[in-house]
């Protein structure tokens, strides 16, 4: 059902690989609900997902950008607001990686040159973003900004590695950039804490069946979908949500709140 929550917004969506990914299923809400946008990823992401379907689906134009690059954000904005008619109204940042995850290091035995490179990657770029937007003065007043983030990055998950430490820097940048955003631009800026969800980059965590197994026992309503979050940010880039900044928004069923649960505590206590 569509209630044109986005008509008229214009928009940048980063991070859509494939039908799986939160990003990809916020593009298709966005377009649903009246929105336009631009789609974006790295070009070695772009040649890994199916994003050319995406936007033959949604009618929107790509740009290839590496966000943490700031000439390519400069490039990419410019063209965004070329092709879209003018300032923006809001920005989707759904960008995480780890090459230690990916190569199996574990977090006591990390390789600092992959490990800074995460953090380039998932938690600088937003910064790097919200610079060049606040810089070219491309967002409209009472745009909003959201990037997706994990509860790793206020809880101990082993396996989640060094991607808890790029979460927890990428939401207090949301915090400090949203400050100056919202007190100069009238621009609002704020993280979603959605459930372990079984995308692409999600998946490749050690023991991820784990985590969506566990969070869906511990949580009352159980684990937010892919579509779920994707609804939620759509809520976010609406003028519904106006006065909501500098938030870390838990989206989880839950979870986030919960000590123990009957239904885990039953795997406990089984005789």
């Amino acid at each position: 059902m569509s209630y044109n929550l986005l008509k008229g917004k214009k928009g940048i969506i980063f991070g859509a690989l494939d039908e799986n990914s939160i990003a990809w299923k916020t593009a298709v809400r966005v377009h649903e609900e009246g929105g336009t946008f631009v789609l974006t990823n790295a070009p070695v992401a772009m040649r890994m997902g199916q994003i050319n379907e995406l936007a033959e689906k949604t009618g929107s134009q790509i740009i290839p950008a590496d966000a943490t690059s700031v000439e390519d954000l400069e490039n990419l904005i410019e063209k965004s607001m070329e092709i879209l008619g003018g300032k923006i109204d809001f920005v989707l940042h759904s960008i995480g990686m780890s090459i230690n995850v990916r190569k199996g290091n574990h977090y006591t035995n990390q390789n600092y040159d992959w490990t800074q490179k995460g953090t380039d990657v998932s938690a600088n770029s937003f910064h790097k973003l919200m610079q060049t937007l606040y810089q070219k003065d491309a967002m409209n007043e009472w745009g909003s900004i959201v990037a997706l983030t994990y509860m790793a990055a206020q809880r101990v998950f082993p396996d989640y590695n060094d991607m808890a430490d790029n979460k927890a820097f990428l939401e207090s940048i949301a915090r400090s950039f949203g400050y100056f955003f919202g007190r100069d631009k009238k621009v609002r800026v704020n993280t979603i804490s959605q459930s372990p969800t079984p995308t692409t980059a999600g998946s490749g965590v050690k023991g991820f069946d784990g985590f969506i197994s566990y969070a869906e026992k511990m949580s009352p309503l159980g684990n937010a979908t892919a579509l779920d979050c994707a609804n939620y940010t759509i809520t976010m880039f609406s003028d519904l949500t106006r006065k909501v900044t500098l938030q870390n928004l838990f989206h989880d069923g839950g979870f986030s709140n919960m000590g123990v649960s009957d239904a885990v505590m039953e795997t406990f206590t089984r005789e």
